[in-house]
């Protein structure tokens, strides 16, 4: 993926109409889809960008916005395996247990994803197939101690980070913002070319 700044991704922003928050631990949390969407690893970004201070802060965290290959091959879901469509979701996520197992940012609001039905590793992202409601499509971690590599079964249309660190400083400045803004986070899902 290429290398952007927070110009770069603010100027994306504007150009979709996509809204930037402002004021101190304001979290514009952005995903950056990679042109190479049949990839089996964390070849995307979530970006966290927002102000401290008066100026811009931003942490870019390897991470797959793609489901995992096991999920391509063998769908959750009978319409078939959820691919998150680029777009702007206002507070869609919320603070709360992901699978029981540990805090995660969880969906709260409807989210639009594509539906890959023919259990092949290529990712199928055609209009017709777009599903809108509440999947469980969470902002989680892979590994609890180590990077992950491969997405394999992290994720079954998830946004996934790579790194048990990244996630935790993540969650650390969720837990601040929630603080001061109240507890929902919006989403924005960019594709590569639209940087």
């Amino acid at each position: 993926m290429n290398s952007f700044n927070t110009k770069t991704i603010t100027d994306a922003l504007k150009k979709h109409d996509y809204p930037f928050f402002k004021g101190d631990y304001n979290l514009n949390i952005i995903g950056v889809r990679s042109h190479d969407t049949d990839a089996n690893t964390f070849n995307d970004v979530i970006v966290v960008l927002y102000e401290l201070d008066k100026k811009q802060v931003m942490h870019v965290f390897p991470a797959t916005t793609d489901p995992g290959l096991f999920y391509r091959e063998n769908p959750l879901n009978l319409d078939g395996t959820a691919i998150v469509v680029p777009g702007h979701y206002r507070g869609v996520w919320q603070i709360g247990p992901h699978q029981a197992k540990y805090n995660a940012l969880v969906q709260r609001k409807p989210m639009k994803v594509y539906r890959d039905n023919d259990s092949d590793t290529a990712l199928d992202m055609a209009e017709t197939s777009i599903d809108e409601g509440l999947f469980g499509i969470n902002l989680h971690r892979a590994g609890v101690n180590n990077i992950s590599l491969q997405v394999d079964k992290w994720s079954a249309g998830c946004q996934v980070l790579a790194d048990p660190c990244d996630f935790d400083l993540l969650m650390a400045l969720a837990k601040k913002s929630a603080s001061m803004y109240g507890p929902s986070f919006s989403y924005t899902l960019l594709t590569e070319e639209q940087l």
